[in-house]
């Protein structure tokens, strides 16, 4: 007899739930500091006592607004799914292990793979690093070959994966925004402490998400972390504060 399982609440329903509204599709055009924030977007005006940032590859343009150069590179990476050669073989499917290279000699930068758990049958096996781009052209081709990496996996592929076909069955991007250390920047800005920014992720922010908005709640609440923050203050990057408003 088969166990059931919960179907699991998406987060956006609990966010509903807990009081929260969601406004998608608005263009944040203009953030005002004070006692009070004011965010202006293409719809609408907004005013809080305090303000959480989390806007990805676009917190740098939005935080040099407020006297902030934050050193914020967004790239472009490639995700790509390789399907199994058998379907059937267990150890290449929803079973397989996640995995991360370091250290190989074809690849300066790390490999990483992730079990058949997007697309069935295929395993996702990705380059980890990219190219710097606009997040605004983010669909845009850079020059020269559009998925440079794709030949660099294949190779890795037969090499080490040989359950899988070495050419790639979907291939997709997404942007990663990355600090010069690859730490995240979770902090109060060092001048107006009502606003807190969470960025740089660096590709490897998603699976910390729960600990993240914790810790960005505390913060706001100007409560103390219920974990050290030290390692993600902006103080660690030199001559970020500019010239004051």
């Amino acid at each position: 007899m088969g166990v059931s399982r919960p179907v699991p609440i998406p987060t956006q329903e609990v966010f509903r739930r807990h009081g929260g509204t969601l406004r998608d599709g608005e263009k944040v055009l203009r953030i005002e500091p004070g006692a009070v924030v004011t965010v202006t977007t293409a719809t609408g005006v907004y005013r809080a006592p305090r303000l959480i940032i989390t806007a990805g590859p676009w917190t740098g343009a939005l935080v040099a607004s407020l006297g902030l150069h934050l050193p914020l590179q967004p790239l472009r990476i490639g995700v790509y799914y390789w399907r199994q050669k058998d379907s059937g073989t267990p150890s290449m499917g929803r079973d397989s292990p996640c995995f991360l290279t370091v250290g190989l000699s074809q690849a300066p930068h790390d490999i990483y793979g992730l079990p058949a758990l997007e697309y069935p049958g295929m395993v996702k096996v990705c380059y980890h690093h990219g190219s710097p781009i606009d997040p605004d052209e983010r669909d845009r081709d850079p020059p020269g070959v559009s998925h440079p990496n794709i030949a660099l996996l294949s190779s890795f592929i037969s090499s080490y994966l040989p359950g899988l076909d070495p050419q790639p069955a979907v291939v997709e991007t997404c942007i990663y925004t990355n600090t010069p250390d690859e730490d995240f920047i979770l902090d109060r800005h060092p001048k107006f402490s009502n606003i807190i920014i969470g960025a740089g992720f660096s590709g490897h922010g998603f699976k910390l998400a729960p600990v993240v908005g914790k810790l960005l709640c505390e913060l706001s609440l100007g409560e103390e972390p219920s974990h050290s923050t030290a390692p993600f203050a902006i103080t660690r990057f030199p001559d970020v504060l500019q010239a004051a408003l």
